[in-house]
């Protein structure tokens, strides 16, 4: 595509599950300002997480502003805007108003647990997991949506008529942006709702019977890259192209530069998530992970294998909140690096269940493993050593059923800035992991789609040419010490699983 955009910036909104974000990036796909905003966390009862949508909403346009404010530009210096957004959060709102007419619940929640046991004992699980790539598990939104159907009183009659919408995180900003003009999402999120046929590319009439969902109520399915619609001018004094949208992991690939077939990285934020590129064909899983839509770019669908760990970073975060023993997320490293090692402590964070490759919604966070002579920094050891596990548990199964040999992982997301979790994680795979530049790589992708959408990147050889190496780990311990480790980590997470 020839270079049509003159404006000097892509504005990413990156929506995620505790703060909403907003990032410039330049021509070179570096950062030039970056504006954040945590907001609350919502929880019912043990187990449901949910969210005001209203904040959801508030955050993030409120960080746009601010990041114009930051570097000192107007919109008219925007070439486009770009969203990428926690997936499978689920929302409700009426088409008139807008008002969303119950909190939005989040990917997180184990709320439908009983929908899915419900559906699993008809017999639905292999139909699901044909059509979608996905397993039956609270984690989707299509049975966050029944629950919304069934419980909102006179919901479901609502959607039939048309008068109230459904949307994944993306479509709420899309709508809200564009003062209600435009109701669509992209493909990668629609592939995560266990509403979508990754195969015929369209919204699947049998699964939407049997999670009883009117059809009048979903978005249209566009690809990740293309013209959405204009920001409304109230917004930003002028309008602004809507050109790229992507669920978060999907986008951090795409930002990664993952094109080729084999490449994989991990996104540690909340939770970790670990993405393979599996080329134009939606193989099946074996092992329980997922197959997804990695992105669609005009007719071209590229597939991805994916592995979902529910508690990553926000183990950290209940270290700092929880047991307060750090003041601020980024002490873990510092304090873990106060022991050799984890001093046979092994720490299950199951805090909302498990996900690949055990999907197991019953199992409950465990440490164990504890002596007289434990300290805090075992245990802060330990919670870093569980994301490397729970990160290796997904890749050897990945490996598997792709039918490759992992050479490398990249990796981005808050905590790849520790450097003790990067050391853990290489150890843990027993390959080199590599950490680019720009760790922003959630934004980056988003920004990306849309700057391929508008002219203002030419082509995927350009971006590729962006990516830039900060720091590359190399396994460090020999292969025994490295077996012995994982196979304590697997006999703790049996310690875990169906506790509630």
């Amino acid at each position: 595509m020839p270079r049509m955009s003159s404006a000097q910036f892509i504005l990413a909104l990156d929506q995620g599950t505790t703060s909403s974000r907003a990032i410039l990036f330049d021509r070179a796909g570096s950062p030039i300002a970056v504006a954040q905003q945590e907001f609350p966390q919502i929880y019912p009862a043990p187990g449901h997480v949910e969210h005001d949508p209203e904040v959801i909403w508030s955050s993030q346009i409120s960080v746009a502003h601010e990041v114009l404010r930051l570097a000192a530009i107007s919109a008219s210096q925007i070439a486009a805007i770009g969203i990428a957004n926690q997936r499978e959060t689920t929302i409700v709102w009426e088409r008139t108003t807008g008002r969303a007419v119950a909190n939005a619940i989040v990917w997180q929640s184990r709320v439908t647990t009983h929908i899915c046991e419900q559906l699993k004992s008809s017999g639905l699980e292999s139909l699901f997991r044909q059509r979608t790539g996905l397993v039956l598990d609270p984690y989707f939104s299509g049975t966050k949506l029944k629950h919304l159907l069934d419980t909102v009183p006179n919901l479901r009659q609502r959607a039939t008529r048309g008068e109230v919408l459904f949307g994944t995180v993306d479509t709420y900003l899309l709508w809200r942006l564009t003062g209600g003009k435009r109701h669509a999402t992209d493909a990668t999120n629609a592939s995560r709702t266990l509403l979508f046929n990754i195969h015929t590319m369209q919204w699947d009439d049998e699964l939407l019977a049997a999670l009883d969902v009117p059809r009048a109520m979903l978005p249209e399915v566009c690809s990740s890259s293309e013209l959405y619609a204009r920001a409304d001018a109230a917004h930003f004094g002028r309008e602004i192209p809507i050109a790229g949208v992507a669920g978060d992991q999907q986008a951090a690939l795409f930002g990664q530069q993952c094109f080729s077939l084999g490449a994989a990285k991990a996104t540690y934020g909340t939770g970790c998530f670990v993405l393979l590129n599996i080329g134009s064909r939606p193989a099946a899983s074996a092992n329980g992970l997922l197959t997804t839509i990695a992105w669609k770019l005009g007719d071209e669908v590229t597939y991805a294998l994916e592995g979902a760990v529910f508690i990553a970073g926000a183990v950290v975060q209940w270290l700092r909140d929880g047991l307060k023993v750090i003041t601020q997320s980024a002490d873990i490293e510092a304090l873990a690096n106060t022991v050799p090692d984890c001093g046979g402590v092994y720490f299950v964070p199951a805090f909302v269940g498990l996900g690949a490759p055990y999907w197991d919604p019953l199992a409950r966070g465990t440490i164990i493993g504890l002596t007289r002579e434990t300290t805090v920094a075992h245990i802060a050891h330990a919670a870093l050593d569980s994301i490397a596990y729970q990160t290796r548990d997904v890749l050897d199964l990945m490996q598997s059923d792709a039918g490759i040999k992992l050479r490398d992982l990249r990796v981005d997301g808050g905590a790849s800035r520790n450097n003790r979790l990067l050391q853990s994680q290489a150890d843990a795979l027993n390959v080199n992991v590599s950490r680019p530049m720009v760790t922003e790589t959630t934004a980056l992708g988003a920004a990306y789609l849309a700057g391929l959408a508008t002219g203002y990147w030419q082509d995927r050889a350009e971006l590729e040419r962006n990516w830039q190496l900060d720091r590359e780990f190399h396994p460090s311990v020999d292969s025994t010490l490295r077996e012995a480790g994982y196979r304590m980590w697997r006999r703790a997470v049996e310690r875990s699983r169906n506790w509630a």
